[in-house]
């Protein structure tokens, strides 16, 4: 098939090397498809679909205030919760202990702590299952010499990270049971951060397997590649500055969209000293800069989309940037109902999900500019070729 077709490309006189891309590719693509997705793919996308699972169980903790009813880390014998019902009292005794039930839950009941300790005791089983989950099929594609050496180490760094963020967890833990029942914010948004920065790795290298990307000098269009990257960077700083509005309550001020208690700058923007901390440690700046990272996120969205109509470009880069309006203008549509309605746990969990399907949408649009779409028709030419 491959020699037929270069035959009539000789012929017509288009025998290029980006032509030959093209082919090779879209025979590669067939193959592929005959044979059905790589298993390791297969499985990096469950560990995605898990790494996304565990954020919004984790946005679920924070919005029902369970994060801090396990006041012990027992990263290797804390699979089984409390069994019996001198277990759960002793672990209750634990927890009256801390800040959050002297100054919050005081006189609380132990029916009513068993209620905030599942969710936060599902939320580490989770991970730990996570874990199992990655090293296990990771250990037989190694030593079944299904991975690349390539891929070996991207998978190693994965599992690492893995590691890092069960500790960091616990170091953000931590910072709410000394003296305010609150964990920092600070370390709230690293440890979402790094989720989302483990859930982007291991998705893209999914996407490797399962689309390589071509050679670099096989037409590709770096000036989409910049500006798609631009907007994945974007987006993720708009959902880290989300992290601190969750980790300082700022989401429960200001309820009011577009205006900020009837102004477009409100009066305590800077009111901290020195200045830069406004940015992180007072509330209503906190909430300001999401609204505004917001905002410019969407306008470069479409203002991207725009600039994409008025050029030749693969019908894998147009749809990927469709995706990824729709997405933004999803995202966008939940964070004015969440703030609207004062952050119910229903709506701030599709809000912090909202966030990682952006990011994904902003992923496969990079990803797809990153390819050049080469091994696709162009959405803009009539004849066939681009």
């Amino acid at each position: 098939k491959v020699t037929g077709t270069m035959h009539d490309l000789r012929t017509r006189g288009t025998y290029t090397f980006e032509a030959t891309c093209a082919v090779l590719t879209a025979t590669q693509t067939d193959a592929a498809r005959r044979r059905g997705i790589d298993p390791v793919a297969q499985w990096l996308f469950v560990i995605c679909a898990m790494i996304f699972f565990m954020v919004v169980l984790g946005g679920v903790t924070r919005l029902t205030q369970s994060g801090l009813s396990m006041v012990d880390w027992r990263p290797v014998t804390g699979w089984l919760p409390p069994l019996s019902e001198t277990e759960w009292r002793s672990v209750f005794e634990a927890y009256r202990t801390s800040p959050e039930y002297r100054e919050i839950n005081a006189g609380m009941s132990l029916d009513d702590f068993k209620g905030i300790f599942w969710l936060e005791y599902l939320h580490r089983l989770f991970g730990r299952i996570i874990g199992l989950a990655f090293f296990l099929p990771f250990v037989f594609f190694w030593l079944t010499g299904r991975m690349a050496p390539a891929l070996r180490l991207k998978c190693l760094a994965m599992f690492v990270l893995g590691g890092l963020q069960g500790v960091l967890g616990w170091y953000m833990v931590k910072s709410g049971l000394v003296d305010q029942p609150d964990v920092s914010q600070y370390r709230l948004a690293a440890h979402l951060g790094l989720a989302l920065v483990i859930y982007l790795y291991v998705l893209w290298t999914a996407l490797g397997i399962v689309q390589p990307r071509l050679p670099a000098s096989s037409g590709g269009w770096p000036a989409h590649s910049s500006a798609a990257l631009g907007l994945l960077a974007l987006i993720g700083l708009t959902a880290l500055s989300g992290a601190f509005v969750a980790g300082l309550d700022a989401g429960l001020m200001y309820n009011t969209f577009p205006l900020m208690d009837g102004q477009i700058i409100p009066d305590d923007l800077l009111e901290l000293s020195p200045w830069y901390v406004n940015f992180f440690e007072n509330r209503t700046t906190v909430q300001f800069d999401h609204r505004v990272l917001a905002l410019i996120s969407l306008a470069a969205t479409l203002f991207f989309r725009w600039r994409l109509a008025r050029r030749a470009a693969p019908r894998a880069v147009v749809g990927a940037a469709n995706l990824l309006v729709l997405a933004v203008l999803l995202q966008a549509a939940l964070g004015v109902a969440t703030l609207l309605t004062a952050v119910p746990v229903a709506l701030g969990a599709l809000h912090q999900a909202g966030a990682v399907l952006l990011l994904t949408a902003a992923l496969w649009l990079v990803h797809q500019t990153a390819r050049g779409g080469a091994d696709h028709t162009s959405a803009s030419t009539a004849d066939g070729t681009s």
